[in-house]
């Protein structure tokens, strides 16, 4: 999980990964992100859980207009512990430097038009299904908005991968000694 410090003690924590395993999706199947969003949408309530406490859900597909062209938000929420919006981009496949740089132009966008008196900048997330730590640290290099780049996953891994993942965290942490095996 990531973490973003306010200037104030509130804090936003991004999951990494997100599991939308009550979306009912096959991850074998060819999903579009169409198809995520519509089911994100079906299943709101179950997301806004999945994102944390104070999340108001705005808009879906929200538009907005730059150099007179359409462009089209895919999530908007409004966190009220926060006071700032927050746009959700969904991609349904991995990450691209150029996804962060559409994120970073629509959180601009927010951030120019559309706060209000008492708002804080607004904060950015692109979900995808995978991510290479390098290119996101380079790609988030420099940039002064508040965006963050999480994955997602359709099912938990398998048995073995999350004991693997589960050993890995605890070697990190610095717990030795400890076994899965019953």
């Amino acid at each position: 999980m990531k973490s973003l410090d306010n200037s104030t003690t509130n804090a936003l924590t991004i999951k990494d990964p997100f599991t939308f395993e009550f979306l009912g999706l096959d991850a074998k199947d060819a999903v579009t992100e169409s198809d995520l969003e519509q089911a994100l949408m079906d299943h709101l309530q179950e997301f806004m859980l999945e994102l944390g406490q104070g999340f108001c859900f705005e808009a879906r597909q929200k538009r907005i207009i730059i150099d007179d062209k359409y462009y089209f938000i895919d999530l908007v929420f409004y966190n009220r512990i926060l006071h700032c919006n927050v746009i959700i981009e969904l991609k349904n496949d991995e990450f691209k430097h150029e996804d962060l740089g559409q994120l970073n132009a629509y959180v601009g966008y927010y951030k120019k038009n559309e706060m209000m008196t008492g708002d804080n900048p607004p904060v950015g997330i692109l979900l995808c299904t995978d991510k290479g730590s390098q290119m996101v640290e380079y790609a988030l290099s420099g940039m002064d908005n508040k965006l963050f780049i999480s994955t997602y996953m359709l099912h938990l891994p398998d048995k073995k991968k999350l004991e693997a993942f589960i050993l890995k965290e605890m070697e990190e942490m610095g717990v030795q000694g400890v076994s899965l095996n019953k």
